[in-house]
């Protein structure tokens, strides 16, 4: 067991799916863990269920709060950030030529945007601190392309070059900054896909079946370890070997 006892921590998006199963191996590690989204209920499911951990709702969308948003979270948690998980996310699919002018801008806006402020202003309190962890959840898609979703594959793949530049301009401060790439995870949305269109996929997997949350989860817990400490500007693909980099 990896051990992330005295580690603070910001999860973004920890009502969803994945969000979940890393909040839950973060707590499981000993983590100082915030977590934060935009459904009260499942915050207060959260807040029921783990009464240690820190809640807070907010919109990652609010551009012009979100530092304040980082203020209120290093006070929460002891006037230190060790590590920032942004896992939040949206999307709003349609073909290119059908794609309205806001579908484009709102997944750009929220899944890149929103998720560069959130580290301009996290790395703000970690050079104080003199140390930090930046882990950007992005997705396949993002390296492969998808029919569909321009603007996501657009977000996710700014997302995973800007943290490159971040990890470069940062990396002599000791701020490490890497992404996880999920393929096909288990979910409410691939549990409503039909079941000749699943098997079509799992075949183009090589180990034939879908990921499960706990393994986004599990690299999640390795990468704001120590055991990490030698690797930046990285993104770890969790994919079942559907796409090799």
């Amino acid at each position: 067991m990896i051990n992330l006892k005295n580690l603070s921590i910001v999860l973004t998006g920890a009502t969803g799916g994945i969000g979940s199963s890393i909040l839950d191996n973060l707590v499981n590690a000993g983590a100082n863990v915030l977590a934060t989204g935009t459904n009260e209920d499942k915050l207060k499911s959260i807040k029921d269920k783990y009464q240690n951990v820190k809640v807070q709702k907010f919109d990652i969308s609010q551009h012009n709060e979100i530092e304040n948003f980082i203020d209120k979270c290093n006070e929460t948690l002891g006037n230190k950030i060790d590590v920032l998980i942004n896992n939040a996310g949206i999307t709003k699919d349609n073909l290119s030529i059908r794609m309205k002018d806001d579908e484009w801008s709102k997944v750009i806006d929220i899944n890149l945007t929103s998720t560069f402020l959130l580290c301009k202003s996290a790395i703000k309190k970690m050079l104080k601190n003199k140390n930090g962890k930046i882990i950007n959840i992005t997705s396949v898609v993002g390296h492969t392309g998808n029919i569909g979703q321009a603007n996501y594959v657009a977000s996710k793949a700014g997302v995973v070059a800007m943290s490159k530049s971040l990890a470069l301009e940062y990396g002599k401060k000791n701020i490490t900054v890497n992404c996880i790439s999920p393929g096909f995870i288990k979910s409410n949305m691939t549990e409503k896909i039909n079941d000749d269109h699943k098997e079509l996929l799992k075949s183009r997997i090589p180990l034939e079946r879908f990921g499960d949350p706990m393994d986004v989860a599990n690299t999640v817990v390795f990468l704001s370890s120590n055991l990490s400490n030698y690797i930046t500007g990285e993104t770890i693909h969790v994919n079942g070997g559907m796409y090799f980099s």
